[in-house]
């Protein structure tokens, strides 16, 4: 029986760190993909609050852009869209959508209570199926993802974000 004992419990241990390495290794490569793969905007398709389509389509070339993944209850969600409100004319080249994973009605509450829906350059966006966070690697809210004018990446942030701190990097400095 000492015997059994003696063999299993390595080959338990030996199997768990197999295991545990398979996943840190399964982590790093989706990693890897999601960097490569949001190295420029990839191909997307949501509704906004209104039930038209937006894709990358809808969006102007040579013209920064600004993924802002929220939700409407989060005060820092809150916070951030304040930061853009009060610095508005600062982002007036730069086209800002707002995307969440709520009720179409929530959102366009939310974008109403900031007093951002006159704005051309802002879009609101509904992810119906959740998969602007799995396709950016987003895990907390909120989640700014920024891109030249190019439409390539500049720097992805996690939570909230000084507008200052956005606009120097729209600058390059």
């Amino acid at each position: 029986m000492k015997k059994i004992f003696k063999i299993s419990i390595p080959v338990l241990v030996i199997g768990l760190l197999c295991i545990m390495g398979y996943n840190i290794v399964s982590k790093i490569d989706h990693k890897k993909e999601v960097a490569e793969n949001i190295k420029t905007i990839p191909n997307f398709s949501y509704k906004d609050i209104n039930g038209d389509m937006f894709s990358n389509e809808n969006l102007k070339n040579n013209t920064p852009i600004l993924f802002i993944y929220f939700n409407s209850e989060c005060e820092f969600c809150n916070n951030e869209a304040t930061l853009i409100k009060e610095n508005i004319v600062a982002f007036k080249e730069t086209r800002i959508i707002f995307i969440s994973f709520e009720k179409p009605g929530a959102i366009k509450f939310f974008a109403q209570k900031h007093n951002l829906l006159k704005y051309d350059n802002i879009h609101f966006i509904h992810d119906t199926k959740a998969d602007f966070a799995t396709t950016f690697d987003v895990k907390s809210l909120p989640s700014l993802i920024l891109y030249d004018k190019n439409q390539k990446l500049i720097e992805r942030f996690k939570g909230q974000v000084k507008a200052s701190t956005i606009l120097k990097k729209l600058d390059g400095r």
